[in-house]
């Protein structure tokens, strides 16, 4: 997949992203399903700090020298939503209590950061050749980081729909 298919993908996914976060109330972004798990708020804080990580891997990634020979990773597996998986403790989110437009604007930050990064790339067949180590993928290409930001972020839009069905379930239900 090319970077500029990437870019697509990434740019189609955030901007249906900030459509649901930009329809919902202060309650709705808040709200936990149950104590153990994040908030649609907290869901959007941790695609902030994960994206502004893979900024630093990526820029890490692009200081090697050498070319990299290794094999492609199935990122695809993060749609998976039936295989969990454990953010790193530095991707997690924090209980900070935050309105919609403060999360459109950290979400459109970060994602300015990653556009930054990936328009100074002069020759971007690069990022198929050189690589840095995942988290949950060990040695992974910079283009596949690039691919599964979109990735992860669908993801997580699979995780916010399933807490607004939810939500809506139960007002439904109160009535």
């Amino acid at each position: 997949m090319e970077l500029q298919e990437i870019n697509q993908k990434l740019e189609e996914t955030r901007d249906e992203l900030l459509e649901i976060v930009n329809d919902l109330r202060g309650d709705q972004l808040n709200q936990r399903k149950d104590p153990y798990s994040w908030s649609i708020s907290q869901i959007c804080q941790h695609l902030i700090k994960t994206e502004e990580l893979y900024i630093v891997a990526i820029k890490r990634g692009l200081k090697s020298k050498e070319d990299s020979v290794i094999e492609h990773k199935p990122v695809e597996s993060l749609l998976d939503r039936s295989r969990k998986l454990e953010a790193p403790d530095i991707a997690k989110p924090s209980d900070e209590i935050l309105e919609s437009h403060e999360i459109i604007e950290r979400l459109n930050t970060s994602r300015e950061k990653l556009n930054e990064l990936l328009n100074s790339v002069e020759d971007p067949s690069i990022l198929s050749r050189r690589h840095f180590v995942h988290p949950a993928f060990k040695e992974m290409l910079l283009i596949e980081w690039v691919r599964s930001l979109y990735l992860h972020e669908q993801r997580h839009m699979k995780q916010i729909n399933e807490i607004i069905m939810e939500a809506d379930k139960d007002d439904t239900v109160g009535i």
